[in-house]
């Protein structure tokens, strides 16, 4: 199948990168986690597992991540809903399978209920729903919080290399889109893909998310010695086959 890549302009003279693959629908729409990108791991093995079955794909960076333009500093959770929107709408045509990593499965959730007509099916790992304001927030030291009532941002360590800025925007801005505890307005079918040890969304969290959702059609898969990431070779296969069951 045909790849190609391209940049999409967004107001203000800024531009998401995308990758695509063209190929038969459903297509697949993979959206990144926090300050993750298309070039990741999880991202390449679907759009090889697409060219290979022949399926439609597309993959792009959010605002201020990978190789789109921006600082990443000055994102919210709203232009990256925008840019997820804008995606999906200049790039794809048909019924959709939407693939959301972290919070990539909290953007696709605001996606699909405002495009629901066109989402057959979703695949979350280790979704992040609401992380602005239930998991990162709740976490803030005395220090943080004073460094971003002070000077508006606070470098947050991080396990996967270094600091990163939390700005007062972000966290304010994410609460307005609380989809948490629900009702969360999807019929569509849904695949959860959670690990037991994972140190930035507990399963909990992603359990509250599964049973907020509409979908009857939902199994929650706990993979309990899973990470984070969920990009072991193992979990990758779990994730090809919860895409391929969905694309039927």
């Amino acid at each position: 199948m045909n790849e190609s890549t391209g940049m999409l302009p967004r107001p203000g003279g800024e531009h998401i990168a995308w990758r695509a693959v063209a190929g038969a629908a459903p297509t697949i729409v993979w959206m990144s986690g926090f300050r993750s990108d298309m070039a990741g791991t999880k991202a390449l093995a679907l759009a090889d597992w697409a060219k290979a079955e022949g399926r439609g794909f597309l993959a792009f960076d959010y605002f201020g991540h990978g190789a789109s333009s921006g600082d990443f500093a000055d994102g919210t959770i709203t232009r990256w809903r925008e840019d997820a929107l804008a995606a999906i709408d200049e790039l794809t045509k048909g019924p959709l399978i939407i693939v959301g990593s972290s919070m990539g499965g909290w953007i696709a959730c605001l996606a699909a209920m405002v495009r629901a007509q066109r989402v057959a099916g979703m695949v979350l790992v280790a979704p992040a729903a609401d992380f602005t304001e239930k998991l990162m927030t709740p976490e803030l030291s005395a220090d943080a919080r004073s460094a971003l009532e002070t000077d508006g941002v606070w470098l947050r360590p991080s396990l996967y290399g270094d600091a990163y800025p939390i700005t007062r925007t972000l966290l304010e801005d994410g609460a307005r889109w609380s989809i948490l505890p629900g009702p969360v307005p999807i019929e569509a079918p849904v695949r959860i893909l959670q690990g037991g040890e994972d140190p930035d969304v507990p399963w909990r969290h992603a359990l509250e998310l599964a049973q907020a959702l509409n979908s009857r059609d939902l199994v929650f898969s706990l993979i309990r010695d899973g990470d984070h990431r969920l990009s072991r070779p193992q979990d990758i296969a779990r994730l090809l086959a919860a895409v391929e069951e969905l694309c039927g």
